[in-house]
């Protein structure tokens, strides 16, 4: 069920990209190892995701919004399982799994198609020839 707009979906990423950087700040878990590096590169690189997708909070739309979709689920499963892949999982697990779960979910339930797209793709027709 694609029930998220491409347009909530970018604003969501700039969001969710900076509760990442501040993450291990906001909730203590900053060792300086891979518990905190990981949240902050993930919510980086989400961020720069972002500005590159084309859509309609994109600046530089270079980055097709089904390639950002799939890089989301990527991203996902790459943020929920981290904690057992770099073994801080006994320090620190449930904001990473909350997160790259939550990752997922927007994933599959954003529409690929970005409003902005919808009608460019069209030819309008006025009544009259050219």
């Amino acid at each position: 069920m694609k029930v998220l707009s491409t347009r909530t979906h970018g604003i969501m990423d700039y969001l969710v990209g900076l509760l990442l950087i501040a993450a291990p700040f906001i909730l203590d878990f900053d060792r300086g190892g891979a518990e905190t590096w990981v949240p902050i590169i993930v919510g980086a690189v989400i961020i720069l995701q972002a500005l590159m997708t084309n859509f309609e909070v994109g600046l530089f739309k270079t980055i097709p919004m089904n390639m950002h979709l799939t890089m989301d689920y990527l991203i996902g499963i790459f943020l929920a399982i981290s904690p057992w892949i770099f073994n801080f999982h006994e320090y620190v697990y449930l904001p990473h799994l909350v997160v790259g779960i939550m990752i997922l979910i927007e994933a599959a339930i954003t529409r690929v198609v970005p409003t902005h797209g919808a009608i460019s793709n069209r030819t309008i027709h006025h009544g009259h020839s050219h």
